[in-house]
Order: C-alpha cells, then structure tokens, then sequence
C-alpha cells in the first residue's frame, strides 16, 4: 500500500504556497459536517457508533462525486490552478447557504408568511427574494475569495439567460 503523501497532493492540487492548503482542509471539513448533519437524519442514527458509520459512508460517497465533478468542470471552467476549483465550491456553498439566512428575515419583514399568504405563492415569492440577494452575495464572496473575474463572468452568462441582458450593456 503506498501512502499518499503531502507532496503528492501539493502537487496534484497545483499548489505552490501553504497557506494555499487552506481551502482543500475547508472543503473537507464542510462536505465532513454536511455528512454528519445528513446521517443524523438517516434512521437510527441516535447511537453514536451508527451515526459515525453513516457519516463515514456519505463522506466516502459525496467525496467521490465531488472528485468526480472537478475532473467534470476542471475543462469547463477557466481557473489557473485545480485548488482554485474547491475556492469556487466553497463560494457557491457559502452563497446558498447565506442567502436562505437573508431571504428568511426579508420575507419575515414584509409580513408575508404561509398562514397569511397561499402557500405556493409564498415559496415562488421566497424563491425570488432568495434569487436576487444570491446574485449579489454570489459577486460578493466571490470578491472577498479572490474570484471576483470567475464569478463576475459566471453572473453575465446567469444573466443573460435569465433574459436580463439589458442590464448588462
């Protein structure tokens, strides 16, 4: 069995500095507690040691899609090195999750809620509230990671198949 080493993975990852490694341990850390978070609902998931097992085979699982979907976008998308790939699944993560976490309190704010409202125009109305801060906190964090050109590009194309490419021009 041969080991995997640190400078195997430095290499394969295309990272050159260490403070570059930060990225791949978030990644791992984040798709770790998603994992966990998705076992405590499988059922007996109350023991501990069950628990454990279904965190370990989701990991396993959602770990080889993920590897699976970076040799898939690697091609697609323009990054200059592969780690640069994990900064943008981590961008779109953070994005999602925060805009759900904005879209809550505005749709609170504005009275709107399922008992006062139909529930199917309530959700197609927390969709849209949730769409529009995604596009902004999507350019944001996309900025504070350092991939504001990628995600910039990403939100034009976005755009325009949104139909709304007069506000680009």
């Amino acid at each position: 069995m041969q080991i995997y080493s640190m400078e195997k993975f430095k290499k394969s990852w295309e990272i050159q500095h260490n403070w570059q490694l930060l990225f791949p341990i978030i990644g791992i850390l984040g798709l770790l507690y998603s994992c966990y978070k998705l076992a405590k609902l499988l059922p007996f998931s109350e023991n501990w040691i069950t628990l454990f097992i279904y965190t370990v085979i989701l990991f396993s699982i959602l770990l080889k899609i993920t590897l699976w979907l970076f040799k898939k976008l690697e091609n697609r998308w323009e990054v200059t090195y592969r780690w640069e790939i994990i900064r943008i699944f981590i961008v779109f993560a953070v994005t999602g999750s925060s805009s759900l976490f904005i879209g809550r309190p505005i749709i609170a704010f504005l009275g709107i809620t399922k008992e006062n409202l139909n529930p199917l125009l309530y959700w197609v109305l927390f969709i849209i509230i949730g769409l529009i801060f995604y596009q902004i906190l999507l350019i944001s964090f996309g900025w504070l990671f350092g991939q504001f050109h990628f995600f910039w590009e990403f939100e034009k194309k976005m755009l325009k198949r949104f139909g709304l490419k007069r506000f680009l021009d």
